[in-house]
């Protein structure tokens, strides 16, 4: 059975802590970033890089105030949903709405680039209609999280800046175990530009 996944892209935040360590007007979506495989890319274009190719509806929801970050999503074949809020739940609402018909929906952080493709094909191959799959590393919870058309109209509900942990409770959890740092490694501050090598 061929399951229909949007993959929503959340690129609206502001970064704020990043900009209070790096300055007002360093955008952290834009920062050069060293990935996984040693190629220097914007934080944004790893993370579109990253997303399976056979996800073939994927939205980026940000701000007109990113026109750079636009550019690149439309390169990797994104539709763009521009908000006026930077708030997260505001994002995934917009981002779901935009690709409402699918079976289930990824939620993906611009600001995790380290992601291996793989953990994200895992996560989605876990979606079911009435459940969320979550990566899960070492006991903590990670990105992306999927969830099945069952949570459709709690997804496109939410707003302002909580996020969707609260539908965890609304549905089966199902945890995928990655031995992947990707899936919990975001960039706060431009220290975590950098991956460590093990």
């Amino acid at each position: 059975m061929s399951r229909s996944i949007g993959v929503v892209v959340l690129a609206a935040g502001e970064g704020s802590r990043f900009r209070q360590v790096a300055g007002a007007d360093k955008d952290k979506l834009l920062a050069d970033c060293t990935g996984r495989d040693g190629s220097v890319r914007s934080v944004i274009e790893q993370v579109l890089l990253n997303l399976p190719a056979d996800l073939d509806k994927r939205v980026l929801v940000t701000t007109e105030a990113r026109p750079q970050a636009m550019r690149m999503a439309q390169a990797y074949g994104c539709e763009i949903v521009s908000i006026e809020s930077t708030g997260m739940g505001d994002s995934i609402a917009a981002g779901v709405a935009a690709c409402a018909d699918m079976d289930g929906w990824l939620i993906v952080l611009g600001d995790m680039p380290f992601i291996l493709p793989s953990s994200i094909e895992r996560v989605a191959a876990a979606l079911a209609e009435d459940a969320v799959s979550v990566p899960v590393r070492e006991g903590e919870y990670g990105h992306p999280v999927g969830f099945g058309r069952a949570f459709g109209p709690g997804l496109m509900a939410l707003s302002g800046d909580r996020g969707a942990r609260a539908l965890f409770a609304q549905g089966r959890v199902i945890e995928v175990a990655v031995d992947d740092p990707g899936v919990v490694w975001d960039i706060d501050v431009p220290e975590a530009l950098a991956f460590p090598h093990a």
